[in-house]
């Protein structure tokens, strides 16, 4: 099954602030990645090209990395999810820049039922708290998107039954 998600976000914010944020991914001073309600994001080594790690079950490897611009990271694991993920920066000039993440996958196997039914939700909640943290870290009022019936049930199952919260107001993260 061909995957293409992208999520975004237009900040009325220069790029080489925004920049920063990307820049900042799986350090102490993360502001981007939202990892007090989700799996932190950890590397075997600084973010650069050849570090690898991942969140949660999910295992990548910085494919490409553009230091203020962009990240790419290759899928590894879970088995059946061939393709990549990650963060940039349009430029909207004036009116400040658009980040965006971009997962373009192909499943195969188990995959292509655990990506729809488990992956998916999980993602989209996932990147919609980033994209929140991300305008929190800049200053501006953050729109969060609740968490659907789903992603709670799916959280629960996980958890072993705790109903993980779906973490502290963005408003209040580190950078804002």
């Amino acid at each position: 099954m061909k995957i293409l998600n992208i999520h975004e976000r237009a900040l009325p914010a220069p790029p080489e602030r925004v920049g920063a944020l990307i820049d900042s991914l799986s350090s102490r001073a993360d502001r981007l990645w939202p990892g007090e309600s989700w799996p932190r994001m950890k590397f075997d080594r600084p973010l650069g090209v050849g570090a690898a790690g991942g969140h949660g079950p999910v295992r990548y490897f910085v494919e490409a990395f553009a230091p203020g611009r962009s990240i790419r990271f290759r899928f590894t694991g879970p088995r059946g999810f061939d393709g990549y993920h990650g963060y940039e920066i349009v430029d909207l000039g004036a009116r400040g820049c658009l980040l965006r993440h971009t997962l373009e996958m192909t499943t195969s196997g188990t995959a292509s039922l655990s990506w729809p039914i488990i992956f998916c939700p999980m993602h989209d909640a996932l990147l919609e708290d980033s994209l929140a943290l991300a305008e929190a870290s800049l200053g501006q009022p953050p729109r969060i998107r609740k968490w659907t019936v789903w992603v709670k049930v799916l959280r629960w199952l996980i958890s072993g039954g705790r109903l993980p919260a779906q973490g502290r107001s963005p408003a209040k993260s580190p950078g804002a």
